[in-house]
């Protein structure tokens, strides 16, 4: 029988950073809509419902790859791939975080609830879908980034009742579509050498060398977009600038690192749990300039 602290792995709710980045162009959203800041109850169903999703979709990814993952010196080592998690378990607790999802969504606001709704079902697809597109895509971090879209528009949708939010609604969803290819890019990165083996396709492998530069690239364009939709929202001042500023340059000079040859496979770790600081960091900025 599963144990607790395998379910958890299979999850990943023991790695708090996978979650969080998440929830980050959630927040985002909520703190760019007109009706921000949101009430107490709308981010806390907000948060639970991406916890719920985020967790369906590790399992979705580990049913999809528990033949590859234990050829892979990353993954050798997860519930499924090392046997310490049944698959009936995992099926079991998937469909428990998809009816944990569907009842998040009914208890949002009613006047966008049928929207959230449409929308959560848009999502499952490609989330289910997406751990398959590394057998036939050769950019499959672009399918993740879609998916990533859908927690700007449901946030969006719960909180305003519509997606009647201008530019500002497409910037942010545009930012979190840059961002999250450029931060599962270079996760990517650190199992390029058993991808290649296994014949397993990503974005590291498939730009290669310019990879550093094109996630340099996407940090850019989804600070430039995030800044260009707060500035329509009629928000700044010094503290939103000032954090928009430093979490910029930090992602930038995140990204410039990756050209190094003789960064270790831990680098990628870590990079990706310094996305989940600087996306915060813009969050706080946001959270800021509706406070002043």
């Amino acid at each position: 029988m599963a144990t607790a602290r395998a379910l958890l792995e299979l999850l990943r709710w023991h790695r708090p950073s996978g979650r969080l980045i998440l929830l980050v162009p959630a927040g985002w959203a909520l703190w760019l809509n007109p009706q921000a800041p949101p009430a107490a109850p709308l981010l806390g169903w907000i948060v639970l419902g991406g916890l719920a999703v985020s967790g369906a979709g590790c399992i979705a990814n580990d049913l999809w790859d528990r033949r590859i993952d234990p050829l892979v010196e990353r993954t050798r080592n997860r519930p499924l791939a090392s046997g310490r998690v049944g698959l009936l378990t995992a099926v079991i607790l998937l469909l428990a975080c998809l009816l944990l999802a569907l009842l998040v969504v009914l208890a949002l606001p009613a006047p966008g609830r049928g929207l959230c709704l449409a929308l959560a079902v848009a999502t499952l697809p490609p989330v289910l879908l997406y751990p398959s597109a590394k057998r036939w895509f050769a950019f499959p971090q672009l399918v993740l980034a879609f998916c990533w879209g859908f927690a700007v528009l449901i946030p969006w949708a719960a909180a305003s009742g519509s997606l009647a939010g201008g530019w500002p609604l497409v910037l942010v969803w545009f930012a979190s579509l840059a961002w999250t290819f450029g931060f599962d890019t270079v996760y990517a990165m650190s199992d390029r050498e058993d991808d290649r083996r296994l014949g397993v396709r990503s974005s590291a492998l498939s730009l290669g060398a310019v990879a550093p530069a094109v996630v340099a690239i996407c940090y850019g364009l989804a600070a430039a977009a995030l800044a260009a939709a707060a500035w329509l929202q009629g928000l700044g001042g010094l503290g939103f600038w000032l954090c928009w500023a430093i979490a910029a340059a930090g992602m930038l000079r995140e990204a410039l690192q990756l050209g190094r040859l003789d960064l270790p496979r831990s680098a990628y770790g870590i990079h990706f749990s310094r996305q989940v600081q600087l996306g915060a960091l813009l969050l706080l900025g946001l959270i800021l300039a509706r406070r002043g």
